[in-house]
């Protein structure tokens, strides 16, 4: 499988090769559109590199389970995690989740192709308001596991084979 994704700044784009099994699968396109505009990544420029990496590889690895010959591109339009930044002494930030109105949110575009065709398109908002009162099989301390979870939900229900979902 390969997987390109834009890097933040706008710098050329980063491709990375990952392989699924014994050969390379589906292909994964990842594009974020003015990430500076999400309504809530970190501030720093490191730690929103960070992140947006981290939601990349998330896809990448979603993608594997693609057939081998299929594209699959996604433009991710708005990120707003779980839980809300507040400040602490030191500059430092901390994210603090309360269960309120600060559910995550994701604003995707993406198109499924095999052979030059197009098999499914879309713009789905994600977003999962009881995303404390489930189970998640991410551990507690992956900062990302509400998202990877919303997600995983949104893969299954999108691009999972005739009679498996």
């Amino acid at each position: 499988m390969r997987t390109t994704t834009s890097t933040l700044l706008g710098a050329p784009l980063l491709l990375w090769a990952l392989l699924a099994g014994a050969g390379a699968r589906a292909d994964v396109n990842i594009h974020y559109v003015e990430p500076e505009r999400f309504s809530d990544v970190p501030f720093s420029p490191v730690e929103r590199e960070r992140v947006l990496k981290q939601l990349s590889e998330h896809l990448a690895k979603l993608g594997r389970q693609l057939p081998a010959g299929q594209t699959l591109k996604v433009e991710v339009l708005d990120v707003d995690l779980a839980g809300r930044m507040y400040p602490r002494r030191g500059g430092d930030e901390i994210r603090v989740m309360n269960g309120g109105a600060d559910w995550p949110r994701l604003h995707l575009r993406y198109t499924l192709e095999a052979g030059g065709q197009l098999l499914r398109s879309g713009d789905d908002e994600l977003s999962n308001m009881n995303y404390q009162d489930r189970i998640s099989r991410y551990g507690g301390d992956d900062a990302l596991r509400y998202e990877k979870q919303m997600l995983d939900e949104w893969f299954a229900k999108r691009f999972a084979p005739a009679g498996r979902g």
